[in-house]
């Protein structure tokens, strides 16, 4: 058949075997992209990735949570850490979302394997699931849905979040629970049964970090207000059923969370606001088009200027890509998706910049927007630099329509190869130099032989703990923390990296346990080197401290300074004895 324009080229038909093979194949590539950014770790026990005191968090919350499951323990506090006190896991970043479905991981290969696998799984099923979200609503090309979850999954912010937080980096979950929340269905009738998958979904995301959940809700909020200001009628059509999957959603949620966040609230070793001043962690405007560290063309000096700390390089997109994204949202400004994201993006960019507006590192006195919320609940915790991690699915999901609009109008057969050639350039000109490059790691001291065969065990009777030097290191890396981990929480302890109350009658939020004398005398000889003149008041003041912490033997590991820090625990518990991999002293004649 022909007619006065030329003919439209149609496809055939592919079997559903080949779709389901391509499918593959783009899940397989980011298994793969995210296996190679995780190599420097995997069979190097020594070594952790650059926050090493997040990563030692993490792999300490995934060995709490296979060993909660083994011993039927209550996964939301434990007395491993902090002991005698205990930690409110509830109240941390305990990823029970991640650490349950991994336990026979790690209960098999370690936490540090589990560690691994958990960032290959977050880096890798974000992009998946997005890809899914694209593919069935969004664009009708694979290679487009494919090159949008590439971007949501690999941006730099998420590979920077990857190498330390789990509980940020972890967004496989909120493709699924957009699908459910802006189901094209019209029909309240019908809100049940989406109602109580996403009320699961929530209620599985809350295990698995509540931080992303809020920044999920607020930009499903301005994403919805966005559209509804683009699209009237499709928003009050479609507004009734919405409604209803949310009350939904909202009841499933409230009953199954109401101990959880009541014990997160109320239970024993709950506190109040934040150890860290999040308000001050914020991004500079300019790092907007500047390359990341994780990336092939970032370095160390100017992400250093431009973002908090290393994990936080979350807008760090480049000038291409946001000269893209200013092209494809003028060039499909008519659809009302397109503009409701841009809205979004632009309110969650600008939300990152934080109180007071810093350009290439100078302070301008400008206020800036996150000001205006500032003071709201939950937003008074939030960390202003992850506002720009929303910022990553809206370039994403942007890049993606711009490339099933060309890949459309070439089955269309419209005239127009050096644009869709031209296009092609600009995309890769783009992406290109996001390439994400291996994260980073640093060394770690190895967890004594002593400890990790389990010397101290004849030594240490039901209810007493292994007291490591120093025991107490409030936001620095815990040694404790990571002997913990690598033997599956096998003994109490106390210290930790954790957040709790500052004391019995203070629940003011604080970084690890409160101090003790002991503790912060020999954290002084760890951090100086310089061995303390000691006298009978400090003798009985370590006795009484160990009897605190209701201690069996204290382990000295490797640590800088560690002659002056033997030096000191002898002074003050007399001659120690050399064991695999330190010194241990048994302190069960001081203590009773």
């Amino acid at each position: 058949m022909t007619t006065g324009t030329a003919p439209v080229e149609v496809p055939p038909a592919r079997p559903p075997w080949t779709a389901r093979l391509s499918d593959a194949l783009v899940v397989a590539g980011y298994l793969g992209l995210a296996v190679v950014l995780t190599s420097a770790q995997w069979g190097h026990p020594h070594r952790l990735f650059h926050q090493a005191g997040d990563q030692v968090l993490f792999e300490w919350m995934l060995a709490h949570a296979a060993h909660a499951v083994i011993e039927g323990e209550n996964p939301l506090f434990s007395t491993a850490l902090n002991a005698p006190d205990g930690v409110n896991l509830m109240a941390n970043t305990s990823v029970l979302g991640l650490g349950v479905p991994l336990a026979p991981v790690t209960l098999l290969f370690g936490s540090q394997v589990a560690y691994c696998v958990a960032v290959v799984g977050c880096l890798a099923g974000t992009a998946t699931a997005w890809y899914a979200l694209l593919r069935r609503r969004l664009v009708t090309v694979r290679s487009a849905a494919a090159l949008g979850g590439l971007v949501c999954g690999f941006a730099p912010g998420l590979v920077a979040q990857a190498g330390a937080h789990l509980h940020v980096a972890a967004q496989f979950l909120l493709p699924a629970i957009l699908a459910l929340v802006f189901r094209p269905d019209s029909r309240p009738a019908r809100a049940w049964r989406p109602g109580v998958g996403l009320g699961l979904l929530l209620v599985w995301q809350v295990f698995i970090g509540e931080e992303v959940l809020v920044f999920l809700a607020l930009a499903a909020g301005v994403f919805a207000l966005g559209y509804a200001l683009a699209d009237r009628a499709g928003a009050r059509r479609l507004a009734p059923a919405l409604l209803g999957r949310l009350a939904v959603a909202a009841v499933v949620g409230a009953v199954l969370l109401a101990y959880p966040l009541w014990f997160q609230f109320h239970g024993p070793q709950h506190y109040t606001g934040m150890a860290f001043a999040a308000p001050g962690f914020q991004l500079d405007a300019a790092s907007f088009t500047a390359s990341a560290r994780q990336t092939v063309l970032g370095d160390d000096w100017l992400p250093g200027l431009l973002s908090p700390n290393p994990t936080e390089e979350n807008s760090f997109f480049g000038p291409g890509l946001l000269v893209l994204a200013v092209v494809i949202v003028v060039w499909l400004w008519r659809r009302p998706l397109v503009r409701a994201l841009a809205v979004c993006g632009v309110v969650f960019a600008l939300l990152s910049l934080g109180t007071e507006l810093r350009v290439d590192g100078a302070a301008t006195g400008i206020p800036g927007p996150y000001r205006l919320v500032a003071g709201l609940p939950l937003l008074d915790l939030a960390v202003p630099a992850r506002f720009a991690l929303v910022c990553v699915p809206v370039l994403g999901v942007l890049v993606a329509l711009s490339v099933d609009r060309v890949a459309e109008a070439r089955r269309a057969a419209i005239p127009g190869l050096p644009v869709r050639l031209l296009w092609a350039g600009a995309v890769a000109a783009a992406l290109l130099p996001l390439t994400p490059t291996p994260i980073r790691v640093v060394p770690v001291a190895p967890v004594p032989g002593f400890v990790n065969a389990g010397g101290w065990r004849p030594l240490v009777p039901a209810g007493r703990t292994v007291v490591a030097v120093p025991p107490v290191t409030g936001a620095a890396l815990s040694p404790v923390m990571l002997w913990s981990a690598r033997t599956g929480l096998s003994f109490d302890a106390p210290g930790g990296y954790f957040i709790g109350p500052s004391g019995p009658d203070d629940p003011a939020a604080r970084w690890g346990a409160p101090d003790r004398p002991t503790a912060v005398l020999l954290r002084r000889a760890v951090e100086t080197g310089v061995t303390p003149v000691l006298g009978e008041a400090d003798r009985r003041q370590a006795v009484e401290d160990l009897r605190h912490w209701r201690a069996a033997v204290v382990v000295l590991g490797w640590l800088p300074n560690a002659d002056a820090v033997r030096r000191t625990v002898d002074g003050l518990l007399g001659a120690g004895r050399p064991v695999d991999g330190g010194w241990m002293w048994d302190v069960r004649p001081l203590v009773g």
